[in-house]
């Protein structure tokens, strides 16, 4: 099991496709087990990639379709450079912080919002003569922290994970959402200012850096207003509120609950045992699909000029269906690795946490360590709560803890230590501002080790305060 998980993190991180190794060294794991290589590979290895691709896969595909838009119509580049005008270059960091933020709780895939705002951010570092080996830590924190998981209502697959297993929305514990933001936005702005601060006292400033090559792209010609730019973010957001009806508002929409029953007589083994299980991800779904013609919408002229909608809209599809298919091999892999024998220990002793300490504070831990072996929040997240979510829910029942609670708490866990070194988010993020490891990686080693405490912190303000 070991060798298995060892040689995954080092193949991963020399480049090779997690499509291709995972299910390989899920059988190098089963070598060692009682269970046969390919009865793994077949039954349990694909099973586990096909239920992830069948629940999630929507989010991708219409997450991509829309970012795509949003990205070749001018209309992310158009908001980022609007919040980076107001904010100016005395609040550089912030202004990243936020541009990011605004673009990812509007619905963007996260590696688009990196390549939106990373030309954005290099200019305004440049003007404030901030380190530029800073700003992978800043973009990190805007993109993959409070905007991905801990807002209300973000539309990211982070915070659509946890409500397909405890049928909440993705609006539960909006106050925790808000009191973790806040963390994360003062652990980014804080670390990184300050750091700028010391070594510019050292006399380093942006440095030497080429801005070109294959991330530069000319100013457009056609130039989006802002706030038309902004329009589809903001239907994402409040389609998404009107669907998923998360303050059961009485003019909220209702999915039907029998809406799955005819199916029943054909026995589908992927089939949602209820709509609960399911509402949040046709929400959202819907959400995109509006606004993603909206935004073709806004944006026509210059796809007109691009030569339509047809090339972005499918390079999308493509890019979707690769990206659900990276996920995917991560989260199956480790369903191999949880179900093994040798695992059995490791699972006693999270449910042990649970047993002395409660449902929480085993759900962050837990989290955090199968995040950190694969080096995705949305895997780990996946992963943990295959493996434990319905301990977790029963006990956060029992001890009168609403699911909403334990939704925010999980979502949040997920980005304590994901950005370890094979990380491929980060590794991208690396390789788009041309800077490397050894570069940027202190800071964002820093910043991880800090925002590993904000669950923690927020189960602290849940018992102090009783406020969801």
């Amino acid at each position: 099991m070991a060798v298995a998980l060892i040689g995954l993190m080092y193949f991963a991180y020399r480049g090779w496709s997690i499509i291709l190794i995972a299910p390989i060294f899920a059988g190098v794991a089963a070598l060692a087990s009682i269970f046969g290589v390919l009865p793994t590979y077949s039954e349990l290895y694909m099973t586990r990639m096909a239920e992830y691709t069948k629940s999630y896969y929507p989010i991708f595909l219409f997450g991509a379709v829309f970012a795509r838009l949003m990205e070749k119509g001018g209309l992310a580049s158009s908001v980022a450079a609007k919040i980076v005008d107001v904010l100016g270059e005395k609040r550089a960091v912030l202004a990243v912080l936020l541009g990011c933020g605004a673009l990812t709780y509007g619905g963007l895939s996260v590696f688009v919002v990196a390549f939106v705002m990373y030309p954005f951010g290099a200019v305004v570092f440049r003007k404030a003569d901030i380190p530029k080996r800073l700003l992978p830590a800043t973009l990190w924190v805007g993109i993959f922290s409070f905007a991905m998981v801990a807002l209300p209502g973000t539309p990211q697959i982070q915070n659509i994970i946890p409500s397909s297993y405890f049928s909440t929305s993705t609006w539960s514990a909006p106050i925790i959402g808000l009191f973790a933001s806040f963390l994360f936005l003062l652990i980014g702005w804080g670390w990184v200012t300050r750091r700028a601060k010391i070594l510019k006292a050292r006399g380093e400033g942006y440095g030497r850096h080429f801005e070109g090559g294959p991330h530069h792209k000319p100013s457009p010609k056609i130039r989006i207003p802002w706030y038309w730019a902004l329009l589809p973010l903001v239907m994402v957001i409040v389609i998404n509120i009107i669907l998923s009806n998360p303050f059961k508002w009485e003019w909220g929409f209702h999915w039907d609950p029998e809406a799955l029953s005819a199916f029943l007589p054909l026995k589908l083994s992927l089939l949602a045992a209820n709509v609960g299980k399911v509402s949040a991800i046709w929400s959202i779904t819907v959400a995109l699909i509006i606004s993603s013609i909206a935004a073709a919408f806004i944006g026509r002229k210059r796809f007109i000029v691009m030569d339509g909608f047809l090339a972005p809209i499918n390079y999308a599809a493509i890019s979707s269906a690769t990206a659900v298919l990276n996920v995917a091999s991560g989260y199956a892999f480790g369903c191999v690795i949880t179900s093994l024998p040798g695992f059995v220990p490791v699972t006693q002793a999270l449910i042990g946490i649970a047993d002395s300490f409660g449902p929480l504070l085993s759900a962050v831990i837990t989290t955090n360590i199968m995040a950190g072996i694969t080096g995705s929040a949305s895997g780990g997240l996946t992963i943990a709560l295959s493996m434990l979510g319905d301990q977790w829910a029963a006990m956060a029942q029992a001890a009168g803890i609403p699911l909403e609670v334990l939704h925010r708490i999980v979502a949040i866990a997920s980005v304590g230590i994901d950005p370890v070194p094979h990380c491929g988010a980060l590794v991208t993020l690396l390789a788009i501002c041309g800077l490397t490891h050894h570069d940027s990686y202190f800071d964002i080693a820093v910043i991880m080790g800090l925002k590993f405490f904000v669950p923690f912190l927020c189960i602290l303000f849940y018992m102090v305060t009783g406020l969801a």
